[in-house]
């Protein structure tokens, strides 16, 4: 049976194909040329549902523009009762079940709970920048550190370190000169601070006095570090105002030629008896004393010699 037979077409009779096959070929189907490859094909443009079963098809429009046939009523899909809409409608930001734009309220609020919170921050940065006391961070601090603080005024006693005693140069804040005894350092070799050392002993009443600080009472010796000329000196030796039996002994020991200050540097020592705490000792030019010597360190050791 042909479409001739039964009138009206089939919607499953609208092979595509229908060239591919025998019966096809018979009823004079043939390749695609633009259409569906029977002599009779047409592009049926219309709504989905638009066309029921036993309708007679439209002629779709020619490549000219003009209709297949003189009775043809061609209407574009946008013409037809539930048609696609004519243009694009704008989507509306609420209802139904579209997509909604971007919320540009929500993004402003969240943008200004950002800059307060910045502007929060470095106030309080601002506040603990302050002292307790309201200075900045920037304004120094008036009690002095440790460097700016001013050295400590220099003792008057010579005070013995941890595991060690008391030692000083004869030119010292400890020591106290009288009598014309004075500083000097014309002569080359004192072992004391800057070459210094403790001249003009060569008088009646010129004296020295070393006052020191000591843990215990007990036995102690005291070294003397001093120079001569080339030729033995003594003088008197006084322990908390009360003078020894035995001057000190100031003798040439370096063995340096007459008139030689440079090589007449050497040292001596006498044992002492001492008090806890502080106590004085004086190195004095008296009657019968010979005190042509130049005075240089004094130190403690705990014990006799």
């Amino acid at each position: 049976m042909t479409p001739g037979d039964n009138g009206a077409s089939k919607p499953e009779e609208d092979d595509p194909f229908g060239y591919l096959y025998a019966d096809g070929q018979a009823r004079g189907a043939q390749p695609p040329s633009g259409g569906y490859g029977y002599p009779n094909a047409v592009n049926r443009v219309r709504a989905v549902g638009e066309r029921k079963y036993g309708q007679p098809q439209q002629a779709a429009p020619t490549q000219a523009g003009a209709y297949g046939q003189p009775n043809g009523h061609y209407q574009a899909p946008e013409t037809l009762p539930g048609g696609a809409p004519t243009s694009r409608q704008a989507m509306h930001s609420g209802g139904g079940g579209g997509r909604r734009g971007p919320n540009t309220k929500g993004l402003l609020i969240g943008a200004i709970a950002v800059v307060a919170a910045v502007v929060i921050g470095i106030s309080v940065a601002m506040l603990n920048g302050k002292d307790d006391d309201g200075k900045t961070g920037n304004e120094a601090d008036a009690s002095p550190t440790q460097s700016q603080e001013a050295p400590p005024s220099p003792k008057a006693t010579s005070t013995a370190s941890a595991g060690e005693l008391p030692k000083a140069d004869a030119v010292d804040d400890a020591v106290q000169l009288a009598g014309g005894a004075a500083p000097a350092s014309a002569v080359k070799g004192s072992k004391s601070a800057g070459g210094s050392y403790v001249g003009g002993m060569n008088q009646v009443g010129a004296s020295v006095t070393w006052t020191v600080d000591v843990p215990k009472p007990g036995k102690y010796t005291l070294n003397v570090g001093y120079g001569v000329p080339g030729k033995d000196a003594n003088a008197t030796l006084t322990v908390n105002g009360t003078s020894q039996n035995r001057p000190l002994n100031l003798a040439n020991f370096a063995k340096a030629p007459e008139g030689d200050w440079e090589r007449g540097w050497t040292h001596t020592w006498a044992n002492l008896e001492l008090q806890k705490g502080s106590n004085t000792v004086s190195i004095s030019c008296g009657n019968g004393n010979q005190c042509d010597v130049n005075l240089d360190q004094f130190s403690l050791e705990s014990g006799w010699r």
